[in-house]
């Protein structure tokens, strides 16, 4: 491995993004970074945006996406994420997947892979249901699952367009699915392999 490993992870509630983020991680030796992660490391570190943040969460509402972006920008200049990351649930559309390559130039960095976690929607349904969270209710989480769709089809469009989507069959062991973005993060980031050129988007 010569390039750091910075990828972005789609995929819908449920799909295993978490677990299958915290396993890259921990290999590569990266932060697994997500919006909630963003959002309690910058209050428990009382930063100036943490502080701001803590105002809204106090009055029970949610932060604004330009305070959000604004954390953002400062967890990925930390210390940890210099040599790499993965982002998991940024971004959410569009205008933040904008905001992010407009960053990420800023920084001199570049995310080479978007992988996006296939799931059929009744299996993320019954893995929620499972889960047993007062919050997981069926009704609640096919909505979840059309915002979600609703939100993320342009995004996933969005990085095909740069050859930079990775699409993964999400619906079979946790390894087995370890294994194959594994394979593609290798494969990107060989020596040999240069700008991925022609990123897969169907299968894995």
């Amino acid at each position: 491995m010569t390039q750091a490993v910075r990828v972005i992870f789609l995929g819908p509630p449920g799909a295993g993004k978490g677990t299958q983020a915290k396993q890259l991680a921990e290999r590569y030796g990266i932060p697994h970074i997500s919006t909630g992660e963003i959002l309690r490391n910058a209050i428990a570190q009382s930063t100036l945006l943490g502080q701001k943040a803590q105002a809204y969460v106090d009055r029970g509402e949610l932060v604004t996406d330009d305070l959000m972006l604004d954390m953002i920008r400062e967890r990925l200049q930390e210390q940890d994420a210099k040599n790499g990351w993965i982002l998991d649930g940024f971004p959410r559309n569009v205008a933040q997947a904008d905001f992010l390559e407009q960053l990420l130039g800023e920084l001199n960095q570049e995310a080479k892979q978007a992988i996006n976690l296939e799931v059929p929607d009744g299996i993320i349904l019954n893995r929620l249901l499972q889960r047993g969270r007062k919050d997981d209710q069926e009704d609640t989480i096919r909505r979840r699952l059309e915002v979600y769709r609703e939100q993320t089809a342009p995004l996933i469009e969005f990085y095909r367009q740069r050859d930079k989507l990775y699409s993964v069959d999400g619906d079979r062991s946790p390894d087995t699915v370890t294994q194959s973005l594994t394979d593609i993060l290798e494969a990107a980031t060989s020596p040999s392999n240069g700008n991925c050129a022609s990123a897969p988007s169907e299968g894995s």
